[in-house]
């Protein structure tokens, strides 16, 4: 399975964006899709997933209520929209998927996009 991520930038503090991951490949296999975030100088963390039919979603504390997880009309397409953006939401955007179960450590899934960076100005 092969993840592209895309639809990082540079919004100020209560702007929105919204991040796509796309999957080609063996799409058949995906059972749930993922997004972890590193910011700078942090470990990387757990913020959404969704299993591939688009339920149920799982969302961190830190971003629960703002963003949003759903399954795009365009087939293998799922997207992450972030809303009311912060400035300790910046960080490099991951998708990830390859589990049977949910997890939220990053070490379970064998499968990731490269990153996009998200950067919320103050």
């Amino acid at each position: 399975v092969q993840l592209q991520a895309s639809g990082g930038g540079l919004v100020q503090a209560g702007g929105s964006l919204r991040l796509s991951c796309a999957a080609s490949g063996q799409t058949g296999s995906i059972n749930y899709i993922a997004w972890f975030r590193q910011g700078p100088g942090k470990e990387r963390e757990f913020v959404s997933a969704i299993a591939w039919r688009g339920s149920p979603r799982y969302h961190a504390d830190s971003v629960r209520g703002r963003f949003t997880m759903s399954r795009a009309s365009v087939a293998d397409t799922w997207y992450l929209q972030m809303n009311s953006l912060k400035p300790e939401d910046t960080a490099v955007y991951y998708c990830a998927t390859g589990v049977s179960r949910l997890s939220y450590s990053g070490d379970s899934y064998p499968y990731w996009s490269q990153g996009t960076q998200v950067t919320v100005s103050s």
